[in-house]
């Protein structure tokens, strides 16, 4: 029996990277999106894998042409993966009282949702004729309640989040489950560089292990850790009177310029 395939984007360093290692500790073969294709071949073969582990695509996730040509590519090279995720994304802080950050938002949003449009696109229609697969959007907390400083990023998740419930209803009667995970803070070299506190921090290793049992489950929507869950859960509720009070003076993203 041919190893289940996952297609990933975003596994050149942090929690995509993560659950790729983990994928193919549970006996499954890996395509593998990057912008640095020498970069991503350099560390698969370190790890000791062949082309029968992984093979490497190069695209950006902002060229949307070369995502879905990525994807066609893996279906002729490996196979219809059984799992897709767009992992790839990217988190800086804006000020949009300078123009100049328009663009940076630009950036973001082109990488975390068209980007992810484009790694499911060239997957949904064989998988709904095939009836099975999973099709996973990374989001992250910052989805569920807006952040000062972080209003890029947390347009952009909120973005992954309703994206990817309007893919889950319209794929379920097909037999393809779109599976929302949401990460609170995951030690990666995304979140070392934050001034501020990370209540429940996770090993990337461990919230790779409990993403890839949520997919496996099928899950609609799935916050790791679940202590952030809760969490989140609670300040949605709140009134936007305390909500405000509570998060202001709060440490802001790292602010960056294109």
């Amino acid at each position: 029996m041919t190893a289940p395939l996952l297609f990933i984007t975003g596994a050149s360093s942090g929690i995509g990277q993560a659950m790729a290692l983990e994928w193919v500790r549970r006996g499954g073969r890996l395509a593998l999106v990057a912008r640095r294709g020498d970069e991503m071949r350099a560390w698969v073969a370190a790890q000791g894998w062949g082309t029968d582990h992984a093979e490497v695509y190069v695209a950006d996730a902002r060229d949307l042409p070369a995502m879905c040509a990525a994807g066609r590519d893996c279906i002729a090279r490996q196979g219809l993966p059984d799992v897709v995720i767009a992992s790839a994304g990217i988190s800086v802080g804006v000020d949009l009282g300078d123009e100049a950050d328009l663009e940076v938002l630009r950036a973001v949003v082109e990488t975390n949702n068209l980007g992810m449009a484009a790694t499911f696109q060239p997957f949904i229609k064989p998988m709904c004729e095939r009836r099975a697969g999973r099709l996973v959007g990374i989001a992250s907390v910052a989805g569920i309640r807006g952040l000062p400083g972080h209003a890029a990023y947390s347009m952009s998740k909120a973005g992954v989040i309703s994206f990817c419930e309007s893919l889950r209803v319209e794929c379920r009667g097909f037999g393809v489950r779109v599976v929302t995970i949401a990460p609170g803070y995951i030690d990666t070299p995304l979140t070392r560089g934050n001034s501020y506190s990370m209540p429940f921090l996770m090993p990337a290793d461990k919230f790779a292990r409990q993403a890839l049992d949520a997919i496996a489950a099928g899950v609609g929507m799935r916050v790791i850790p679940w202590q952030m869950g809760v969490l989140a859960r609670a300040l949605r509720i709140l009134p936007n009177w305390i909500y405000d009070r509570a998060v202001a003076g709060r440490g802001r993203k790292a602010r960056t310029t294109q």
